[in-house]
Protein backbone atom coordinates (compact mmCIF):
# COMPACT_ATOMS: atom_id res chain seq x y z
CA UNK A 1 0.00 0.00 0.00
CA UNK A 2 1.20 3.54 -0.78
CA UNK A 3 0.09 6.81 0.70
CA UNK A 4 0.63 9.94 -1.36
CA UNK A 5 1.53 12.92 0.83
CA UNK A 6 -0.74 15.92 0.88
CA UNK A 7 2.07 18.38 0.15
CA UNK A 8 4.39 18.08 -2.86
CA UNK A 9 7.21 20.55 -3.49
CA UNK A 10 10.26 21.02 -5.67
CA UNK A 11 13.31 19.11 -4.44
CA UNK A 12 15.65 21.35 -2.42
CA UNK A 13 19.30 21.68 -3.30
CA UNK A 14 20.46 19.61 -0.32
CA UNK A 15 17.91 16.85 -0.85
CA UNK A 16 18.23 13.66 1.14
CA UNK A 17 16.23 10.46 1.41
CA UNK A 18 15.88 8.37 4.56
CA UNK A 19 14.09 5.05 4.95
CA UNK A 20 12.58 3.58 8.06
CA UNK A 21 11.26 0.03 8.46
CA UNK A 22 8.46 -0.57 10.94
CA UNK A 23 8.87 -3.92 12.75
CA UNK A 24 6.25 -6.44 11.70
CA UNK A 25 4.93 -6.73 15.26
CA UNK A 26 3.58 -3.17 15.03
CA UNK A 27 0.59 -2.84 12.67
CA UNK A 28 1.03 0.15 10.39
CA UNK A 29 -2.20 1.67 11.64
CA UNK A 30 -0.56 2.19 15.07
CA UNK A 31 2.20 4.20 13.39
CA UNK A 32 0.17 6.06 10.74
CA UNK A 33 -3.04 6.44 12.73
CA UNK A 34 -6.60 5.61 11.85
CA UNK A 35 -7.26 6.94 8.35
CA UNK A 36 -3.58 8.01 8.26
CA UNK A 37 -4.34 10.77 10.80
CA UNK A 38 -0.84 10.66 12.34
CA UNK A 39 0.78 10.68 8.91
CA UNK A 40 -1.16 13.82 8.02
CA UNK A 41 0.07 15.53 11.21
CA UNK A 42 3.66 14.80 10.17
CA UNK A 43 3.07 15.97 6.60
CA UNK A 44 1.60 19.26 7.81
CA UNK A 45 4.61 19.79 10.07
CA UNK A 46 7.07 19.09 7.24
CA UNK A 47 5.40 20.52 4.11
CA UNK A 48 8.63 20.44 2.08
CA UNK A 49 9.25 16.74 2.74
CA UNK A 50 7.72 13.96 0.62
CA UNK A 51 6.75 11.02 2.83
CA UNK A 52 5.80 7.71 1.18
CA UNK A 53 4.68 4.43 2.69
CA UNK A 54 5.08 1.08 0.96
CA UNK A 55 4.27 -1.99 3.01
CA UNK A 56 6.04 -1.52 6.32
CA UNK A 57 8.69 0.84 4.91
CA UNK A 58 8.46 4.61 5.23
CA UNK A 59 10.64 6.91 3.13
CA UNK A 60 11.16 10.65 3.53
CA UNK A 61 12.74 12.85 0.86
CA UNK A 62 13.50 16.53 1.21
CA UNK A 63 15.76 19.02 2.95
CA UNK A 64 18.52 17.22 4.85
CA UNK A 65 17.72 18.75 8.25
CA UNK A 66 13.99 18.06 7.96
CA UNK A 67 14.51 14.49 6.77
CA UNK A 68 16.76 13.75 9.73
CA UNK A 69 14.14 15.24 12.04
CA UNK A 70 11.43 13.05 10.48
CA UNK A 71 13.63 10.01 10.98
CA UNK A 72 14.20 10.92 14.63
CA UNK A 73 10.46 11.40 15.02
CA UNK A 74 9.68 7.89 13.77
CA UNK A 75 12.39 6.49 16.06
CA UNK A 76 10.75 8.20 19.05
CA UNK A 77 7.29 7.04 17.96
CA UNK A 78 8.50 3.45 17.88
CA UNK A 79 9.96 3.78 21.39
CA UNK A 80 6.57 4.97 22.65
CA UNK A 81 4.75 2.12 20.89
CA UNK A 82 7.10 -0.46 22.43
CA UNK A 83 5.79 0.50 25.87
CA UNK A 84 2.29 -0.46 24.75
CA UNK A 85 1.12 3.16 24.88
CA UNK A 86 -0.93 4.26 21.84
CA UNK A 87 0.05 7.32 19.85
CA UNK A 88 -2.31 10.26 19.41
CA UNK A 89 -2.24 13.29 17.14
CA UNK A 90 -1.50 15.46 20.18
CA UNK A 91 1.43 13.23 21.20
CA UNK A 92 2.91 13.41 17.69
CA UNK A 93 2.52 17.20 17.57
CA UNK A 94 4.19 17.54 20.96
CA UNK A 95 6.98 15.18 19.90
CA UNK A 96 7.68 17.35 16.86
CA UNK A 97 7.75 20.48 19.04
CA UNK A 98 10.19 18.82 21.46
CA UNK A 99 12.49 17.64 18.67
CA UNK A 100 12.51 21.11 17.14
CA UNK A 101 13.03 22.74 20.51
CA UNK A 102 10.03 25.04 20.03
CA UNK A 103 8.62 24.00 23.41
CA UNK A 104 11.41 25.89 25.16
CA UNK A 105 13.53 22.77 25.53
CA UNK A 106 16.37 24.02 23.37
CA UNK A 107 16.11 20.86 21.28
CA UNK A 108 17.45 18.49 23.98
CA UNK A 109 14.15 16.68 24.37
CA UNK A 110 13.52 12.98 24.20
CA UNK A 111 9.81 12.71 23.43
CA UNK A 112 9.65 9.03 24.31
CA UNK A 113 11.09 9.66 27.79
CA UNK A 114 8.54 12.43 28.37
CA UNK A 115 5.48 10.66 26.99
CA UNK A 116 6.10 7.31 28.71
CA UNK A 117 6.88 8.56 32.23
CA UNK A 118 4.05 7.26 34.41
CA UNK A 119 3.23 9.27 37.52
CA UNK A 120 -0.02 7.72 38.69
CA UNK A 121 -2.60 5.24 37.41
CA UNK A 122 -6.21 5.08 38.53
CA UNK A 123 -9.19 3.26 37.04
CA UNK A 124 -7.38 2.51 33.80
CA UNK A 125 -6.16 6.08 33.34
CA UNK A 126 -2.50 7.04 33.61
CA UNK A 127 -1.27 10.53 34.43
CA UNK A 128 1.92 11.48 32.57
CA UNK A 129 3.79 14.66 31.67
CA UNK A 130 3.07 15.79 28.12
CA UNK A 131 5.90 18.26 27.56
CA UNK A 132 9.58 18.41 28.45
CA UNK A 133 9.02 21.29 30.89
CA UNK A 134 6.33 19.25 32.63
CA UNK A 135 8.76 16.33 32.94
CA UNK A 136 11.41 18.65 34.38
CA UNK A 137 8.82 19.96 36.85
CA UNK A 138 7.85 16.44 37.94
CA UNK A 139 11.51 15.42 38.26
CA UNK A 140 12.24 18.56 40.31
CA UNK A 141 9.50 17.54 42.77
CA UNK A 142 11.33 14.23 43.24
CA UNK A 143 14.68 15.90 43.88
CA UNK A 144 13.90 19.06 45.89
CA UNK A 145 12.13 19.80 49.16
CA UNK A 146 10.45 23.01 47.93
CA UNK A 147 9.39 23.41 44.30
CA UNK A 148 7.62 26.36 42.70
CA UNK A 149 5.57 25.62 39.58
CA UNK A 150 5.01 28.95 37.84
CA UNK A 151 3.16 29.32 34.56
CA UNK A 152 -0.09 30.17 32.81
CA UNK A 153 -3.43 28.41 33.16
CA UNK A 154 -3.66 24.94 31.69
CA UNK A 155 0.00 23.94 32.03
CA UNK A 156 -0.73 21.19 34.57
CA UNK A 157 1.03 22.87 37.50
CA UNK A 158 -1.48 21.87 40.16
CA UNK A 159 -2.68 18.66 38.54
CA UNK A 160 0.80 17.16 38.25
CA UNK A 161 1.71 18.28 41.78
CA UNK A 162 -1.39 16.56 43.13
CA UNK A 163 -0.57 13.41 41.18
CA UNK A 164 2.90 13.40 42.78
CA UNK A 165 1.30 13.93 46.19
CA UNK A 166 -1.03 10.96 45.76
CA UNK A 167 1.89 8.88 44.49
CA UNK A 168 3.93 9.83 47.58
CA UNK A 169 1.03 8.93 49.87
CA UNK A 170 0.42 5.56 48.20
CA UNK A 171 4.13 4.67 48.33
CA UNK A 172 4.24 5.70 52.02
CA UNK A 173 6.81 8.45 51.45
CA UNK A 174 4.47 10.72 53.45
CA UNK A 175 1.61 10.09 55.87
CA UNK A 176 -0.71 12.84 54.67
CA UNK A 177 -1.48 15.34 51.94
CA UNK A 178 -2.33 18.95 52.71
CA UNK A 179 -3.91 21.05 49.95
CA UNK A 180 -4.41 24.76 50.47
CA UNK A 181 -5.10 27.94 48.54
CA UNK A 182 -5.86 31.53 49.54
CA UNK A 183 -9.59 32.36 49.50
CA UNK A 184 -8.70 35.79 48.20
CA UNK A 185 -12.09 36.51 46.66
CA UNK A 186 -13.51 36.39 50.18
CA UNK A 187 -10.59 38.35 51.55
CA UNK A 188 -9.94 35.35 53.85
CA UNK A 189 -12.87 36.73 55.94
CA UNK A 190 -14.91 33.58 55.65
CA UNK A 191 -17.03 34.46 58.69
CA UNK A 192 -18.95 36.97 56.59
CA UNK A 193 -20.18 34.26 54.24
CA UNK A 194 -23.40 32.35 54.95
CA UNK A 195 -23.53 28.63 55.73
CA UNK A 196 -21.33 26.11 57.52
CA UNK A 197 -17.54 26.21 57.35
CA UNK A 198 -17.44 23.73 54.47
CA UNK A 199 -20.14 25.63 52.59
CA UNK A 200 -18.12 28.82 52.99
CA UNK A 201 -14.81 27.46 51.74
CA UNK A 202 -16.11 24.99 49.16
CA UNK A 203 -16.14 27.37 46.16
CA UNK A 204 -12.45 28.19 46.64
CA UNK A 205 -11.31 24.63 47.22
CA UNK A 206 -13.58 22.84 44.72
CA UNK A 207 -10.89 22.59 41.97
CA UNK A 208 -8.68 20.64 44.38
CA UNK A 209 -11.49 18.22 45.22
CA UNK A 210 -12.19 17.76 41.50
CA UNK A 211 -8.57 16.79 40.85
CA UNK A 212 -8.62 14.35 43.77
CA UNK A 213 -11.61 12.58 42.23
CA UNK A 214 -9.54 12.01 39.07
CA UNK A 215 -6.74 10.38 41.03
CA UNK A 216 -8.40 8.34 43.78
CA UNK A 217 -11.36 6.04 44.19
CA UNK A 218 -14.19 8.52 44.94
CA UNK A 219 -15.50 6.25 47.71
CA UNK A 220 -12.18 6.50 49.56
CA UNK A 221 -11.98 10.30 49.54
CA UNK A 222 -14.49 10.99 52.38
CA UNK A 223 -12.72 8.41 54.55
CA UNK A 224 -9.29 9.94 53.85
CA UNK A 225 -10.63 13.42 54.55
CA UNK A 226 -12.33 12.45 57.81
CA UNK A 227 -9.18 10.65 59.00
CA UNK A 228 -7.03 13.70 58.23
CA UNK A 229 -4.93 11.73 55.74
CA UNK A 230 -5.96 14.34 53.17
CA UNK A 231 -6.68 17.87 54.33
CA UNK A 232 -8.10 20.60 52.12
CA UNK A 233 -8.20 24.01 53.79
CA UNK A 234 -7.82 27.74 53.14
CA UNK A 235 -4.35 29.20 53.60
CA UNK A 236 -5.46 31.12 56.70
CA UNK A 237 -5.82 27.76 58.50
CA UNK A 238 -2.09 27.02 58.12
CA UNK A 239 -0.97 29.74 60.54
CA UNK A 240 0.77 28.54 63.70
CA UNK A 241 1.20 24.94 62.52
CA UNK A 242 4.29 22.80 61.83
CA UNK A 243 3.60 20.30 59.08
CA UNK A 244 5.66 17.11 59.46
CA UNK A 245 5.67 14.02 57.23
CA UNK A 246 3.37 15.66 54.70
CA UNK A 247 3.16 16.55 51.02
CA UNK A 248 1.89 20.13 51.05
CA UNK A 249 0.56 21.99 48.00
CA UNK A 250 -0.19 25.71 47.94
CA UNK A 251 -2.30 26.48 44.87
CA UNK A 252 -3.04 29.94 43.37
CA UNK A 253 0.01 31.27 45.23
CA UNK A 254 0.02 34.49 43.19
CA UNK A 255 -2.84 35.56 45.47
CA UNK A 256 -0.75 35.43 48.63
CA UNK A 257 0.79 38.60 49.98
CA UNK A 258 4.46 38.51 51.08
CA UNK A 259 3.56 37.90 54.74
CA UNK A 260 1.32 34.94 53.86
CA UNK A 261 4.01 33.42 51.63
CA UNK A 262 6.59 33.66 54.42
CA UNK A 263 4.10 32.22 56.91
CA UNK A 264 3.37 29.28 54.63
CA UNK A 265 7.00 28.47 53.80
CA UNK A 266 7.92 28.42 57.48
CA UNK A 267 5.26 25.73 58.15
CA UNK A 268 7.67 23.17 56.63
CA UNK A 269 8.39 20.32 59.02
CA UNK A 270 10.56 17.21 58.99
CA UNK A 271 10.15 14.65 56.18
CA UNK A 272 7.83 16.99 54.31
CA UNK A 273 7.75 18.37 50.79
CA UNK A 274 6.17 21.60 49.54
CA UNK A 275 4.97 22.43 46.04
CA UNK A 276 3.76 25.97 45.37
CA UNK A 277 1.90 26.71 42.14
CA UNK A 278 0.70 29.93 40.60
CA UNK A 279 0.43 32.26 37.63
CA UNK A 280 1.94 35.69 38.23
CA UNK A 281 -0.13 37.13 35.36
CA UNK A 282 -3.42 36.40 37.17
CA UNK A 283 -3.11 38.21 40.50
CA UNK A 284 -6.48 38.93 42.17
CA UNK A 285 -5.12 40.84 45.17
CA UNK A 286 -6.48 44.30 46.03
CA UNK A 287 -4.75 47.17 44.26
CA UNK A 288 -1.34 48.01 45.68
CA UNK A 289 -0.85 44.62 47.38
CA UNK A 290 2.34 42.92 46.23
CA UNK A 291 2.11 39.26 45.24
CA UNK A 292 4.07 36.98 47.53
CA UNK A 293 4.78 34.68 44.58
CA UNK A 294 6.39 37.48 42.60
CA UNK A 295 8.52 38.58 45.54
CA UNK A 296 9.63 35.10 46.64
CA UNK A 297 11.36 34.50 43.32
CA UNK A 298 13.81 37.26 44.20
CA UNK A 299 14.21 36.18 47.82
CA UNK A 300 14.77 32.43 47.36
CA UNK A 301 16.58 32.44 44.01
CA UNK A 302 19.73 30.33 44.45
CA UNK A 303 18.74 28.88 47.83
CA UNK A 304 19.77 25.23 48.08
CA UNK A 305 16.97 22.63 47.80
CA UNK A 306 14.51 25.21 46.43
CA UNK A 307 13.66 24.90 42.76
CA UNK A 308 11.70 27.15 40.40
CA UNK A 309 10.04 25.37 37.47
CA UNK A 310 8.73 27.75 34.84
CA UNK A 311 6.14 26.61 32.34
CA UNK A 312 4.99 28.52 29.27
CA UNK A 313 2.13 28.62 26.78
CA UNK A 314 3.90 25.76 24.97
CA UNK A 315 3.13 23.56 27.99
CA UNK A 316 -0.63 24.21 27.95
CA UNK A 317 -2.40 20.84 27.83
CA UNK A 318 -5.95 22.10 27.59
CA UNK A 319 -7.58 23.07 24.28
CA UNK A 320 -4.95 24.35 21.80
CA UNK A 321 -6.71 27.70 21.76
CA UNK A 322 -5.80 28.23 25.43
CA UNK A 323 -2.11 28.46 24.50
CA UNK A 324 -2.89 31.00 21.78
CA UNK A 325 -4.99 33.04 24.22
CA UNK A 326 -2.12 33.09 26.73
CA UNK A 327 0.30 34.27 24.02
CA UNK A 328 -2.14 36.95 22.86
CA UNK A 329 -2.47 38.33 26.39
CA UNK A 330 1.33 38.29 26.81
CA UNK A 331 1.73 40.32 23.61
CA UNK A 332 -0.96 42.77 24.78
CA UNK A 333 0.77 43.23 28.14
CA UNK A 334 4.14 43.76 26.40
CA UNK A 335 2.63 46.44 24.14
CA UNK A 336 1.09 48.21 27.12
CA UNK A 337 4.10 47.93 29.37
CA UNK A 338 2.50 45.67 31.95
Amino acid sequence: MTQTPTHQSAAPASEETARFTVPAKHPMVTVLGSGDSLLRVIERAFPGTDIHVRGNEISATGDEADVRLVQRLFDEMMLVLRTGQPLTEDAVERSIAMLRGTDGSGGDASPAQVLTQNILSNRGRTIRPKTLNQKRYVDAIDHHTIVFGIGPAGTGKTYLAMAKAVQALQSKQVNRIILTRPAVEAGERLGFLPGTLYEKIDPYLRPLYDALHDMLDPDSIPRLLSAGTIEVAPLAYMRGRTLNDAFIILDEAQNTNPEQMKMFLTRLGFESKIVITGDVTQVDLPGGTKSGLRQVQEILDGVDDVHFSRLTSQDVVRHKLVGRIVDAYDRFDDRNGK
